[in-house]
C-alpha cells in the first residue's frame, strides 16, 4: 500500500512537472515607441504635422495682428464716436476674439485628426512587423519594454528593424 502511494505520488509529480514545462510560454519585449520613431514614415508624418501646425499658427498670428490694429484704431477714434458706435465696435471686437478662439480650437482638432490619420498606418505596420518576427521566432507574447520593470527576455528591436529594413 505504501509502495502504491509512493508510485502515485511520483506519477503525479511527473505529470505536474511535464504540464508545467509545456505550459511555459516564450516571452520577448520591444520598445514600440522607439521602433516607431526609427521608421522613416514617422519622420515624414511628423514633418507634415509640423508644417500644418506652422500654417495654422501663421493664420492665427495674422488674425491677432488684424485684431490689434483694429483695437488701436477704435481706441484712437473712441473719443470722436458716439456711445452707441463704441458699443458696436466693442461687440465687433469680441466677435473677432471669439472667431479666433474658434479657429484655434478647429485647428487643434484638425491637427489631431491629421496626426491620427498619418500615424495609424505606421502603427499598424509596426504591429504587423512585430507579430511577424515574433511568430517566426516562436514567441507567444511580446511586451512593450517601455512599461516593464525588468526585461531579461529577448529584445526583438534589432530583428524587427531588420524586417522593416530600417
Amino acid at each position: 500500500m505504501k509502495h502504491l502511494k509512493s508510485l502515485l505520488f511520483a506519477a503525479a509529480l511527473l505529470i505536474g512537472a511535464t504540464s508545467f514545462t509545456s505550459a511555459q510560454s516564450k516571452v520577448a519585449h520591444i520598445n514600440k515607441e522607439e521602433l516607431i520613431k526609427a521608421m522613416p514614415a514617422y519622420t515624414a508624418a511628423q514633418g507634415e504635422i509640423t508644417k500644418l501646425g506652422k500654417t495654422y499658427e501663421a493664420q492665427i498670428q495674422d488674425s491677432v495682428k488684424e485684431l490689434d490694429a483694429k483695437l488701436k484704431q477704435y481706441n484712437a477714434e473712441a473719443e470722436a464716436q458716439t456711445q452707441e458706435e463704441n458699443q458696436r465696435r466693442m461687440q465687433e471686437v469680441e466677435g473677432i476674439k471669439q472667431s479666433i478662439a474658434q479657429f484655434q480650437q478647429n485647428a487643434q482638432q484638425d491637427m489631431q485628426k491629421k496626426e491620427f490619420d498619418l500615424l495609424k498606418p505606421i502603427l499598424e505596420k509596426a504591429d504587423k512587423a512585430i507579430e511577424t518576427v515574433a511568430r517566426a521566432q516562436g514567441y507567444q507574447y511580446v511586451l512593450d519594454s517601455a512599461m516593464l520593470i525588468m526585461a531579461d527576455g529577448k529584445d526583438l528591436m534589432a530583428d524587427v528593424k531588420a524586417h522593416l529594413k530600417i
